[in-house]
């Protein structure tokens, strides 16, 4: 007997609401744990650098911030290929739930990396390549969020908007490679795929927990973020309309 597998079941807007209601709790509740300890471990319990001192602390928040502004734009790319490709009305929306979520981690990466840059550099900017690849990204986001919001047409609006997320994809691998390709200010990869990582177990530890918090984060407000797209652009639906009169039942029978 052959098990059939419906990969599109959550690509109606319906199922992916009822999905997520479900999900993003958890997923909030698993962030705010996994920060505190991340926090905990790197703020207090990981020992100071030998040769940037407690100054170097800051990683903590700027490499996973910086991790997660590139792999939020990647995954818009992935949903609007998805989209141009399949038409589902889920991935426009996926997309338009992630852009302000991308562009927060790209504004903290440039934030952080201008506060760990001062005291390590002596300067709060320089024009190195990784600072600018990911200064084009904000702007990407940026560009991106004004675009869709300024086309009335949703239709339109997350097709433009499709093509600046597979367009913009081109700037991830420049951020990542740019310290291999070109001779920058900015230190190497501390973590890598191929190579055993450059830091204190500890303080490895501490940034995956963060990386992960953040993780977390992104899909528990995507989720909640997809949730109120859905209820604006499905207002209409009668799916919509029926999880609306069954939400209100208990009330009514005063449960």
């Amino acid at each position: 007997m052959v098990m059939s597998i419906h990969w599109f079941y959550y690509a109606a807007p319906q199922n992916f609401f009822r999905l997520s209601a479900r999900l993003w709790p958890w997923c909030a509740g698993l962030a705010g744990v996994l920060a505190v300890m991340g926090l905990w471990l790197g703020l207090v319990v990981a020992p100071i650098d030998a040769q940037q001192g407690e100054g170097y602390r800051i990683i903590f928040v700027h490499v996973p911030a910086s991790w997660m502004s590139m792999v939020v734009y990647l995954a818009m790319g992935f949903w609007s290929v998805l989209g141009l490709t399949f038409k589902t009305r889920l991935s426009g929306m996926m997309t338009q739930a992630l852009a302000p979520t991308g562009a927060i981690f790209a504004a903290l990466s440039l934030w952080t990396g201008a506060l760990w840059g001062k005291p390590m550099w002596g300067t709060w900017w320089v024009w190195d390549a990784r600072l600018t690849s990911e200064l084009i990204l904000f702007f990407l986001y940026v560009g991106f969020i004004a675009l869709t919001s300024a086309i009335d047409d949703v239709k339109r609006a997350e097709r433009a908007g499709a093509l600046i997320s597979i367009v913009g994809c081109i700037n991830v691998p420049i951020i990542y490679f740019s310290v291999k390709w070109w001779n920058t200010l900015h230190q190497g990869a501390s973590v890598s795929l191929t190579q055993s990582p450059s830091m204190a177990r500890l303080m490895l530890w501490a940034m995956l927990l963060m990386a992960l918090s953040f993780w977390f984060y992104t899909v528990a407000i995507v989720f909640y973020r997809v949730r109120s797209l859905i209820l604006q652009r499905e207002r209409e639906s009668q799916w919509l309309k029926r999880w609306f009169d069954q939400a209100q039942a208990p009330k009514a029978n005063g449960i």
